[in-house]
């Protein structure tokens, strides 16, 4: 059975490559630069990091990043605190605003969305991404997804007109795996890299609870999908991974969430096969970028 190949890339060529499209997006648009919401993971502050630098290009002056940090209860601290961190070491412009009193206001209109955390949850995501599409008009700038290819094109995991409401994705042909490795590039700190994936809109809320499986995963099964690979649940680089990510869950939650690989798979392929729904009714622009196998 062949190989699935993953892409690689060289960090250098992609950074100018991320850059060179952020700065074309905002010369298009008569635009005085892009708004992001900082969350303290991987994907927001490896995005900051990559818009700043192309906005510190010499041909890019007059051009400005302004980072909002938007918790709620839901968050932990230290997700504010690590925001914090990516805004002062990336020398941002950057406002808390917390966001429970307005997400509260909801509770007149929509008292339903509070009697369950998913429904809650997808709320939070659509006022945050009503507070920073508001900040961008405002401010005539664009509003800068977060979301890498593993998330927003390999699995739909995103809140539709929440997080998934941006003008740009700069990081969107880029896998998890490989957004780690160019945050590592631009200098972020390791335990921002490292840190475990959440959304931060549930209590104690992570990706991994909420799929049983990792970026990982999913990079490898729809690359294997895209290469015409099948069945998919059968190859050894699959299966090795899907079985090592079911003894990890139960061992960390104490029960199954799936009964064997041929399970997960077929989750993620679901999955997949929805996210291109999704894309239907709202697909911002992403970076072209080198990917090389």
């Amino acid at each position: 059975m062949a190989t699935i190949r993953l892409p690689r890339i060289d960090c250098a060529r992609v950074c100018r490559e991320i850059g060179d499209f952020v700065l074309e997006r905002v010369r298009r648009t008569k635009t005085t630069g892009c708004v992001i919401g900082l969350s303290g993971g991987v994907d927001s502050s490896t995005t900051a990091a990559l818009i700043q630098r192309a906005f510190a290009r010499p041909e890019a002056r007059g051009l400005e990043l302004v980072a909002y940090i938007l918790p709620t209860r839901l968050n932990r601290e230290e997700d504010a605190r690590d925001a914090l961190e990516v805004a002062d070491l990336l020398g941002l412009r950057h406002e808390t605003r917390p966001l429970e009193k307005a997400v509260e206001g909801f509770r007149s209109t929509n008292p339903e969305a509070f009697e369950a955390g998913f429904h809650l949850g997808n709320l939070i995501s659509r006022v945050r991404a009503n507070v920073l599409s508001t900040k961008a008009a405002t401010e005539n700038k664009l509003v800068a997804g977060t979301g890498n290819r593993d998330e927003d094109f390999g699995i739909g995991y995103y809140t539709l007109f929440g997080d998934g409401a941006v003008h740009l994705s700069p990081i969107g042909n880029l896998s998890k795996r490989l957004v780690r490795e160019m945050g590592s590039f631009l200098g972020l700190p390791g335990h921002i890299v490292r840190r475990e994936p959440t959304a931060g809109l549930e209590p104690g809320q992570s990706d991994f609870g909420d799929l049983g499986y990792d970026y990982d995963l999913v990079e490898l099964v729809v690359e294997g999908l895209h290469q015409g690979i099948t069945p998919l649940d059968e190859h050894p680089q699959v299966r090795a991974l899907a079985e090592e990510q079911i003894a990890r869950y139960r061992e960390r939650f104490g029960k199954a969430k799936f009964p064997d690989p041929a399970a997960l798979v077929e989750d993620i392929l679901q999955r997949h096969e929805r996210a291109r729904g999704k894309l239907e009714i709202l697909h911002p622009p992403s970076a072209p970028v080198t990917l090389e196998y």
